[in-house]
């Protein structure tokens, strides 16, 4: 048992990068934590973080073993699972990844969080492509199609585009009633934060009038600011309609262009198939579903 509570407390500092965090979470002490990783590093024989006054980095050896150590907890608790049962209560540490504009689906989320309280909510956003077991989480949300034999998948609803701005915005320059009108517009754009490359307008248009430019008036790296930059009057923006279904229904937003917009876009959740699906996971991934799109 003094072993195992090593490796979690290894574990622990490789992904808090800190004594101090890794204590935080433990409660115990920074020093305790440290000497903890002194007697493993000394068991073990090898190095397993690169130490300076400021900060802790993990060795390749280290990286290794953290690898190790993880599918020896995830065994773990997967046999603790299946000695449980099933239906038990939700509980313990859920780990889940959000792309950036997962911080809209934060009124289902809270809802989830209220109905199991005893569940606690680890959020990581990002739009980078995380590795879902390498890095530990029990679920990501995610779009597009994802192809890894290792994942299990569930949608969790569809959504399409709208192309939005204010009532103010457009008696002042006009209603587009095609999309090369758009020309004309100030267009507020979405960039990808992985690869700064403009998300393109889902717009479906004759060919046979040219390439379809869309003035680039001004861009961000998450939707919340276009949100919020549209409902000012500053421009037109092309946004997941879930993203403002409440401005278009209480008037804030207007829509345009609705028949040339083609597209649908999916958000699903993965998870570690060789893991036991735990009472946790299977409530976040049927409460998500039903929930997440929910008007």
């Amino acid at each position: 048992m003094e072993t195992i509570g090593s490796l979690n407390v290894f574990v622990i500092v490789a992904e808090t990068r800190s004594f101090v965090g890794a204590g935080e979470v433990l409660g115990i002490s920074s020093s305790a934590v440290g000497k903890a990783m002194a007697r493993l590093e000394k068991r073990l024989g090898v190095r397993l973080f690169h130490r300076s006054t400021r900060s802790i980095a993990i060795t390749a050896e280290g990286t290794m073993f953290l690898e190790r150590c993880r599918r020896i907890f995830s065994e773990i608790e997967a046999a603790e699972q299946e000695l449980s049962q099933t239906l038990a209560a939700p509980r313990g540490r859920l780990r889940v990844s959000l792309p950036l504009a997962g911080m809209l689906f934060m009124p289902a989320i809270t809802k989830f969080m209220r109905l199991f309280p005893e569940v606690s909510i680890d959020l990581d956003f990002t739009d980078r492509l995380v590795d879902v077991i390498e890095e530990g989480f029990d679920a990501v949300v995610r779009t597009g199609d994802i192809s890894d034999s290792r994942l299990m998948m569930r949608s969790v609803g569809k959504f399409s585009h709208r192309i939005v701005g204010t009532e103010e915005y457009l008696a002042r320059f006009g209603i587009p009633e095609k999309p090369q009108d758009l020309s004309a517009h100030i267009c507020l754009h979405h960039k990808y934060p992985s690869s700064g490359k403009l998300e393109r307008w889902p717009l479906r248009h004759d060919v046979k009038q040219g390439k379809l430019e869309l003035p680039v008036s001004s861009m961000a790296s998450t939707l919340e600011p276009l949100v919020s930059m549209a409902e000012r009057g500053l421009g037109l923006a092309c946004l997941p309609l879930f993203t403002v279904h409440a401005q278009i229904a209480g008037g804030k937003l207007v829509p345009v262009l609705g028949d040339y917009i083609e597209d649908v876009g999916e958000f699903s959740i993965l998870w570690p198939s060789s893991r036991h699906l735990s009472p946790k996971v299977q409530a976040f991934v049927r409460f998500m579903s039903e929930n997440l799109f929910r008007k």
